[in-house]
């Protein structure tokens, strides 16, 4: 560098702060381009809202400049869409009277597969609320070897009501038109005659009336309809004024005598169409397989839970899938978007309602 002339080191330091400078241009022209890729991400941090109190973040967050909800005509449409398809039910508010006073009455539905009990106390008015259920018991079914060993078994299923409270005159037992003709129901019945009960039967057009009379509330007579969905049978009613139609069509077993479901379908939707048009605004069902769908989106202990429709359901089991395609056809048949389980009414309620 010494033997330079000052001519040349000048030279020299103009090529140098000539580089510098070229070069700390380009670098600034990349990383400009590289937030312009990146969507100027400085800016939106430096755009933040300021710090909300507590409990005020979730709704400043949902809501746009004004207090607008900016996704309110989204969540709608996503609302309105899962409801469609089945999704989470909208609520079902009404409160069922509370009886008066009243009594404790009790009745056992018969069936070939094991019993339900139900303990309701009923007052003057006919209102009522159920006090004990028992679902499905078969004790009385089991080692049933002989005539003795049903009576025996029998004599303790009515003992435990009568603990309850239960009069022996207010027992009341009761087949379903779906159980009648089995043998082992047949086996029952005599050995309950035999220790001085009065067994009562019903066809499925008294059934059908009876289960309306428990899952109807008299609010809904005149926009609602009521579907018992039993394993031998499926009935269908609505009122017209003191007046009830109850029709018959085929039980969730349906499967089990190779009933084909077209057929069902077919069958379900002619009976359903035959529901007057102002009596399809809701449908109270209940039965044992609308009981498994309830399961799935009751809350808490409520009474009465608001089904999704049918395509929001899997069937888990051959019974399932068969009364799907039943709570199906009622719908598509009637247009029905509201189905409301009773989790208490059952035709044998309805049948200590109809008795004096």
């Amino acid at each position: 560098m010494q033997r330079l002339t000052t001519a040349g080191r000048l030279l020299i330091t103009a090529l140098v702060l000539a580089l510098i400078y070229f070069g700390l241009k380009y670098v600034a022209g990349v990383d400009l381009i590289e937030k312009f890729k990146g969507g100027n991400k400085t800016e939106q941090t430096d755009t933040t809202s300021p710090t909300l109190p507590p409990g005020q973040e979730a709704t400043e967050a949902a809501q746009g400049t004004g207090g607008v909800d900016v996704n309110a005509d989204e969540t709608t449409a996503s609302s309105s869409e899962a409801s469609s398809e089945g999704g989470i039910p909208a609520a079902f508010n009404y409160q069922a009277p509370e009886p008066q006073g009243g009594k404790l009455k009790g009745v056992v539905e018969l069936g070939a597969s094991g019993f339900n009990s139900f303990i309701v106390k009923i007052d003057d008015q006919k209102r009522w609320k159920l006090e004990k259920a028992e679902f499905g018991n078969s004790l009385v079914l089991e080692n049933m070897a002989t005539d003795l060993d049903i009576r025996a078994g029998l004599k303790q299923y009515i003992a435990n009501m009568l603990n309850f409270g239960v009069g022996g005159r207010e027992i009341q037992f009761v087949v379903s038109s779906g159980a009648l003709k089995a043998e082992t129901t047949q086996k029952i019945i005599k050995n309950l005659k035999a220790l001085n009960y009065v067994v009562n039967t019903v066809t499925p057009e008294q059934e059908g009336r009876l289960g309306l009379r428990a899952a109807l509330p008299a609010e809904f007579d005149d926009n609602a309809f009521v579907v018992d969905m039993g394993s031998g049978n499926t009935k269908i009613a609505w009122k017209n004024g003191s007046d009830v139609t109850a029709l018959e069509t085929y039980g969730a077993k349906y499967f089990e005598k190779g009933t084909d479901d077209a057929t069902v379908t077919d069958e379900v939707k002619s009976k359903a169409k035959q529901v007057p048009a102002d009596r399809r605004k809701t449908c109270f069902i209940i039965g044992g397989v609308p009981s498994d769908l309830a399961k799935q989106v009751r809350k808490g202990k409520e009474r009465y839970t608001v089904l999704k429709l049918p395509a929001g359901y899997t069937g888990e089991n051959a019974k399932q899938k068969a009364g799907l395609n039943i709570y199906k056809s009622v719908a598509d048949a009637t247009g029905t978007k509201q189905f409301v389980f009773d989790w208490d009414a059952n035709f044998t309620i309805g049948y200590l309602l109809s008795l004096k």
